[in-house]
């Protein structure tokens, strides 16, 4: 049986349309789940929209039109984001799905059957765009300019609400910290969150009487649960909670649930809260990934360089679009993009190495050779050399991605194309054909080979396109999972398959004129 992997995105909150922030999430996540199913983990991938709370309420009084219909519009949005970039989630979660209010109903019942829920009056700040509380320490500004952490402006609040004894876990949380130093990644992140419960934590309102868009509070009339209750229960939904016997219950607990840096607090102080408090078993792990900024700048409507992650991936292509920010984003901190860095680094690397590599590699075959699969011919020491160079620089792509160092697993496969570019430079075959053909014959067998290794570990971050390589070469689905030969060259050498004059895989980009 395989072992199984859950990993999950944050769900996007859909008060307005996606921006590049969100697509970057997508895309990290995507890899990783891809990696995974490649390595033969049973994987199941979760993404969705967080749809309650009173920022969507607000936004809908805005556009005066009914709360569940401008759910689901904006939802729709992130959804076809999600496909048009290639993200093989299992699931697009939405927080208005039945299923997810039964899940959120159960674990509600499970922290007040522990006696950590009761009635109390709320009154504090609160900031509306972060659906989030904050201590009167933690607030900059004065007066009607006051400021959370995050710079968002803030509210005083008074309702009667249910409260979590969150205080109950500080204890327990910081020995779960210390047991588990991988719980909280980056360490960066980690330390922020220490330095956070460490200084005391206060019980927390989870439920509103103000507004009615949200899971109702059982047994409760006129409460809805505070939108960060039913918004951390996605997790379960998506394993059938609070049915644990089900086909999905077995990848709980999640390995991964990687989100933006901006949330870890809700994700790594309480969420584990209250899965402790309900007796479920914690996740594995928590990675708060970076910003994305443009050209230094971190995105902002009233700056004017907010980017629609649609509008790029028509300008350069999606896999294009995956390749930069997974290889020039250093994964857990923030990163900067620009349309002339992308078209740089694209070209660079996918257009003028790799994807040259592969083209002239297949182009000299199909012309000089019929299509067909060069003969072993006359081997030498620098064949066995290069492969063995483009095995270590696959292993090292493994054991980045392994560790969630996605941009370094990248530059190690980057060695490997290196390698390969120098050693078709220093055989050239096109002098061999005249002068010795079994020689070039070993030459383009060794390139096919090396060929097929890079493209099979590169899959997860440039799908399509490393697709589209292993179709020119024949590599069915089945040799996919394998770096290694295992008699795939000497299976398809046998058969009628020919190599045709390959179709560019990586075009070269241009900087759009509007850039």
């Amino acid at each position: 049986m395989a072992d199984p992997f859950y990993i999950t995105t944050a769900i996007h909150y859909p008060n307005g349309r996606p921006h590049i922030g969100h697509a970057y999430e997508m895309i990290a996540a995507d890899a990783i789940a891809r990696f995974q199913r490649q390595a033969g983990r049973d994987v199941l991938f979760q993404t969705g929209t967080d749809e309650h709370g009173l920022k969507m309420v607000q936004a809908a009084r805005d556009r005066d039109m009914p709360v569940r219909e401008l759910a689901n519009e904006m939802s729709s949005y992130f959804n076809e984001m999600a496909d048009r970039l290639g993200i093989s989630y299992d699931r697009f979660i939405r927080t208005v799905d039945e299923d997810h209010y039964a899940a959120s109903a159960a674990i509600w019942q499970a922290m007040a059957d522990a006696g950590d829920l009761y009635l109390d009056r709320y009154e504090g700040w609160y900031s509306v765009r972060d659906e989030a509380f904050y201590d009167e320490s933690e607030l900059t500004g004065e007066g009607d300019d006051r400021r959370s952490p995050q710079g968002t402006p803030v509210e005083w609040t008074a309702e009667e609400t249910w409260f979590f004894r969150l205080s109950k876990y500080q204890q327990p949380l910081l020995d779960l910290f210390a047991a588990n130093p991988d719980f909280i990644r980056p360490e960066s992140r980690r330390n922020e969150v220490m330095r956070f419960v460490e200084g005391g934590l206060k019980d927390l309102s989870v439920s509103r009487t103000s507004f009615d868009w949200g899971v109702p509070v059982p047994g409760s009339p006129g409460h809805v649960m505070y939108v960060w209750v039913d918004a951390l229960t996605n997790y379960l939904t998506g394993i059938g909670y609070p049915d644990m016997t089900g086909d999905k219950a077995k990848h709980w607990p999640a390995d991964i649930h990687l989100i933006g840096k901006d949330i870890v607090r809700f994700h790594a102080v309480y969420w584990p809260a209250f899965l402790l408090s309900a007796g479920i078993p914690l996740p594995k792990s928590v990675f708060g990934h970076g910003f994305l900024l443009t050209r230094g700048e971190k995105m902002s409507k009233s700056v004017g360089n907010v980017v629609d992650p649609m509008a790029l991936a028509d300008a350069f292509g999606v896999d294009a679009l995956r390749y930069f920010f997974l290889r020039d984003v250093s994964f857990g901190q923030d990163g900067s993009y620009s349309p002339e860095a992308i078209v740089t680094r694209v070209n660079a690397e996918l257009a003028n190495s790799f994807g040259n590599l592969a083209q002239r590699t297949l182009s000299f075959i199909a012309k000089n050779l019929g299509g067909e699969f060069p003969t072993p011919g006359t081997v030498q020491d620098a064949d066995g050399i290069l492969i063995e160079e483009v095995v270590v620089a696959c292993a090292g792509f493994k054991s980045a991605f392994t560790d969630l160092a996605l941009s370094q697993g990248i530059e190690a496969w980057m060695r490997g194309v290196f390698a390969c570019n120098q050693y078709i430079d220093a055989q050239a075959p096109w002098a061999l054909r005249k002068t010795d053909p079994e020689r070039m014959n070993a030459v383009l067998r060794t390139l096919v080979r090396a060929i097929r290794m890079l493209a099979i570990a590169i899959l997860p971050v440039v799908p399509d396109s490393a697709g589209k390589v292993l179709e020119q070469i024949g590599a069915t689905e089945r040799d996919h999972a394998a770096i290694d030969d295992d008699g795939w060259y000497d299976r398809v050498a046998a058969s009628d398959f020919r190599i045709a004059p390959p179709a560019p895989v990586f075009p070269r980009l241009e900087l759009p004129a509007e850039a």
